[in-house]
Order: C-alpha cells, then structure tokens, then sequence
C-alpha cells in the first residue's frame, strides 16, 4: 500500500506544484519541492550534534569530553529512559513549523519532521515497536488529530516497525504544563497516562519508540516511560522533533 501510495504521489506531484507552487513553510519563499524548506530556513535549523551525553543526547559544552560523557542532568537524576532522540533543538524555525503543523493544521509537515527525526535515532537491533504520546479525548475531538500519532506512522514506516497508536491512554484532562515546577508537573500528570489494556501483550517485553512533538520538561514522557516500563517493555527510547534546553 505504501510503495502505491508513494507512485500515485510521484504521477501527481507536477499536477499538485502547478495548482500550488511549491513554498517553504517558515517563510513561504519558493522551493523546489513540496517537502522540504528554503534554503536559508534550513540553515538556521538548530540539528543537534556532537559532543553530547551518552544518556540523553544532551548538548555537551566542551569539546574535550571523553566518548560516554553523562550530562550533569542524567548524573544528578539517572533517567528511566534508554536514550533521546532529537531531530531538531528548539529554536525560532523549529518553533514556527511546530506552530505550523500543530495548530496550524499543516499535517503535510509530518514526513519531514519525521525524517529529521529518524537521522537522529540511534541504531535499531531487533524489532521495535512504535508509540505516540496520547492526548485526551477532547483534545483529540478540538484538534481533530494527534500530532505524536501522525509522526509516529511515519517514523514506524521509515523504520520498518510497527505501530500502536493506542497502547497509551491519557484518562483525564491535564492543564498546560508551562510556568509549572517539577513537583507540580508531576502532580498534574500522577494518574493521567495508562496502559491500553487491550495492547498489554504488544508492550510486555518490547523494544519502544515513544513520539513526540516537542520535548520540555520530560515530565509527560517521564509518565508515559514510567507506564512503558511497569508494563514490561525492555527498552524506552524518546523521540521528538523539537527538544528545548532548559539551560
């Protein structure tokens, strides 16, 4: 289905580029294809890099650290997570296709997003499966769609893995995290991801890759991973497009 999907796009795709020029969109300057940014976009992208901790990815300052330096972060609190993936540091370009795809509507930004992405994932040994972060259900009904969901499918057909778009569930609403402490991050989410009972089999001993847009505080993931873990997967690793440094 999907090498059918990817041909009727290819026959199309000059049909498409007449009806609606091809525009970056950050700042709608012309390009050359419907999925990607302008030249100038892509080069103020913030693509994290290396040195970085051997935990978490974290940017590392120093360019004399050793391989498998831990960040003070991961070394002052040891994450339950087995590594972070992210395409992107959170910046004013990665902000602006954020605010595109999420609220915007602009759901066609998910195969790029997606690829940037999968550049970063570490090497994937075994089957994997994937995991969006849920949104509650009148989140989901306003929005009309789950932005993790959306990027999960894509990573998980670029990986060859196979998805669980409902293996988590978030059973209430949670109010906006932003200007809130640690402590009152986790209390805000302390009961409000679960385990999809129906999908406990998928889980218990997996291998999972957990979605998201945008990584903050790690407080919603920190939850979902707890979930994943005391459901029995073997290994937990974050994936998101943007990651904001909280230094």
């Amino acid at each position: 289905m999907g090498k059918v999907r990817s041909c009727v796009a290819e026959v199309f795709a000059p049909l498409v580029d007449l009806i609606y020029p091809p525009r970056c969109p950050v700042c709608g300057s012309g390009i050359r294809s419907q999925t990607g940014l302008c030249a100038d976009c892509w080069a103020d992208l913030r693509i994290p890099g290396e040195p970085a901790c051997a935990s978490c990815q974290r940017p590392l300052k120093s360019e004399d650290v050793g391989q498998g330096a831990i960040c003070a972060v991961c070394m002052a609190n040891p994450p339950m997570h087995d590594g972070i993936a992210a395409g992107t540091l959170y910046g004013d370009i990665s902000r602006k296709l954020v605010l595109s795809y999420k609220h915007g509507r602009k759901t066609a930004l998910a195969p790029l997003m997606a690829r940037l992405i999968c550049a970063r994932l570490p090497r994937l040994d075994g089957q994997w499966i994937v995991v969006p972060v849920p949104l509650h259900r009148w989140r989901l009904w306003s929005r009309g769609f789950n932005q993790a969901a959306l990027l999960a499918r894509e990573i998980a057909r670029s990986t060859d893995s196979s998805v669980v778009v409902d293996a988590l569930l978030r059973t209430r609403r949670t109010p906006s995290l932003g200007g809130l402490g640690q402590k009152a991050r986790a209390r805000a989410l302390s009961g409000a991801i679960a385990l999809n009972p129906r999908r406990a089999g998928k889980i218990a001993g997996a291998q999972v890759i957990l979605i998201d847009d945008v990584l903050t505080s790690r407080a919603t993931s920190d939850a979902c991973v707890r979930v994943l873990k005391r459901a029995g997967a073997s290994k937990v690793v974050i994936a998101c497009f943007a990651r904001v440094l909280d230094e």
